[in-house]
């Protein structure tokens, strides 16, 4: 019986946080190359019900761009509920289906999604220090 339960609870995580991860983008963060970028942008795409993980995703990167590029023109957050009308134009430019948090820098994404969803609960610091790294390289 203790198996059984163990086994259900595992595939409801597994659904979970399946439910929750959007598609990988194909370009991978080493193809960008460091740019003069006029902005940086950190973008949070979720829907409008959002399970703990997708929130930590946002509260993270919310909370590392507010205290350390507060004063910096040239670094925005971006939350945006795909599920608002009036948000398709930015979905569809970034073919979002699902969660998904993007660093973008006027001409290339990265693509952080899978990386903030394993880290944002487990490993907040981790995701904080990609998303430096990743928006420092930018600048």
């Amino acid at each position: 019986m203790k198996k059984i339960f163990a086994f259900l609870f595992s595939m409801g995580l597994i659904f979970s946080l399946v439910s929750c991860n959007a598609q990988e983008s194909q370009q991978d963060e080493k193809s960008i190359q460091k740019s003069s970028a006029d902005k940086v942008q950190v973008y949070y795409f979720h829907g409008t019900r959002r399970c703990a993980t997708c929130k930590a995703v946002g509260q993270v990167s919310k909370e590392l761009v507010e205290s350390k590029y507060g004063d910096n023109d040239k670094v925005e957050f971006v939350e945006i509920d795909y599920d608002v009308s009036g948000n398709e134009e930015l979905v569809e430019k970034f073919e979002v289906t699902s969660s998904g948090l993007y660093v973008y820098n006027g001409e290339d994404d990265i693509n952080l999604t899978s990386f903030a969803f394993q880290y944002a609960k487990t490993d907040p610091e981790k995701l904080r220090k990609r998303l430096i790294k990743l928006i420092d390289k930018n600048l």
